[in-house]
């Protein structure tokens, strides 16, 4: 949630970073509440002076013999006015604190200006994508003929854009999520924790996903809990409501879940196989620092994420998203995509974000100086990375000839030792 006083201070600022998001956006309805709050507050304030004033007189007027009916009744008045206004006031900060969550984050100044993902910037790539000299299959493909992969059982079971893991395929998607969680714990310095898959409407709110992106989440109804849609929300809401100390930060978590979208609006788009799934694994890294070191581990975090691609030997390229591709609660986001052969590009299997205050405040989420005040934090998360996706690309870049699939060297130690998936 974007900071009142911030808007408060420089409207014009707010706006043109706004805008450079969204040429819709602007915050000049929140200024307006904003003018009509402080006003009534002023407005309070003097009848409560008035009232305090009024009330020191009464008993020296009494002392005097003097009649205090009219001054007692006016004072009656006056309090029941005062209490009028108080309900008029909470109300205005009720519509403020619901228009700030409805609008983003600001976008980085320094983040390029652009409307979609064709504006964004290739930062580096890493690795070259596989020349081969037989007719590439597709992942689902892949998976099907060797009985690792079951889309259709897994429709049966569910519904459409569900996928069930078999035999090796089952343990490959374990061994890509042991591998990641090891790495993160005992290279990168990440704790590990294993959250609840449901969460309350305050978590979704405090993270972001809530109220703008209702339609996108899976509700439980009889608990107002939502399944989670990324580790990201119940890792972020652990520290909900509570002050950390300086020593504390900075603060590495990680996590696997599975992790449940509606995919709303995505009809058509990689809809077959694993790309695009209402429910998929992931592994997820959350950071929670101070303000001025944030975006030195936004360059860390997204570190973090490429030591997986580079371990499992996929070709990758970093880019930076422009201010209109960034996501909601973001200020600044770097996206990971990996080489899926039988798409010829590259398909996105990370984002890292920096989300500076802008979650802090709506999770009321806060460290203490040493010496000072609490403020709000910075939050940052990165896919470290998404599984599924992993597993497709391994699929893809790894196939032979005669429809095997050789296993990166990096999962050898989860297998066993075998070095390749074969009918």
């Amino acid at each position: 949630m974007l900071d009142i006083k911030r808007i408060r201070k420089n409207p014009e600022h707010m706006n043109t970073l706004l805008k450079r998001r969204d040429p819709d956006l602007t915050i000049d309805a929140v200024l307006a509440l904003d003018e009509k709050r402080r006003g009534l507050l002023l407005e309070v304030e003097e009848m409560k002076a008035k009232q305090n004033k009024v009330s020191k007189e009464i008993p020296k007027l009494k002392k005097e013999g003097k009649e205090v009916g009219e001054t007692l009744a006016a004072m009656k008045q006056l309090s029941a006015d005062i209490k009028a206004l108080d309900v008029q006031v909470k109300a205005v900060e009720e519509e403020i604190t619901d228009l700030l969550l409805s609008i983003p984050n600001a976008p980085h100044p320094q983040v390029k200006a652009g409307f979609s993902e064709e504006e964004n910037t290739e930062i580096r790539k890493w690795g070259t994508p596989r020349t081969f000299d037989f007719e590439i299959k597709a992942h689902w493909d892949l998976g099907t003929n060797l009985d690792i992969l079951d889309f259709e059982r897994a429709a049966k079971i569910t519904g459409a854009r569900f996928s069930m893991f078999k035999g090796l395929g089952a343990k490959m998607e374990r061994a890509l999520i042991s591998f990641m969680l090891d790495v993160h714990t005992q290279e990168h310095g990440f704790t590990e924790v294993l959250p609840p898959f449901m969460v309350n409407r305050d978590s979704m709110i405090g993270t972001g996903q809530l109220p703008k992106f209702e339609e996108d989440v899976f509700k439980i109804p009889q608990k107002d809990f939502y399944l989670i849609p990324t580790a990201e929300v119940p890792i972020t809401n652990i520290y909900r409501d509570e002050i950390l100390e300086e020593k504390d930060l900075p603060c590495y978590m990680t996590a696997y879940t599975p992790c449940f979208r509606s995919e709303a609006g995505s009809a058509g788009r990689d809809t077959r196989g694993l790309i695009r799934n209402h429910q998929f694994d992931k592994v997820e890294m959350v950071l929670l620092t101070k303000p001025e070191n944030s975006y030195d581990e936004l360059e860390k975090l997204t570190g973090f994420a490429e030591t997986i691609l580079q371990r499992l030997g996929l070709p990758y390229r970093v880019v930076e998203l422009c201010t209109g591709d960034t996501g909601f609660s973001s200020a600044k986001t770097y996206d990971l995509e990996v080489w899926m052969p039988s798409y010829g590009r590259y398909v996105e299997i990370s984002s890292c974000s920096n989300f500076e205050d802008y979650q802090a405040r709506r999770a009321n989420l806060k460290y203490r100086p040493e010496g000072g005040k609490p403020e709000f934090l910075h939050t940052l998360n990165g896919s470290g990375l998404a599984v599924g996706r992993s597993f497709a690309a391994i699929l893809e870049n790894y196939q032979e000839a005669d429809g095997s699939i050789t296993i990166p060297d990096a999962l050898r130690p989860y297998f066993g030792g075998m070095d390749k998936i074969e009918n």
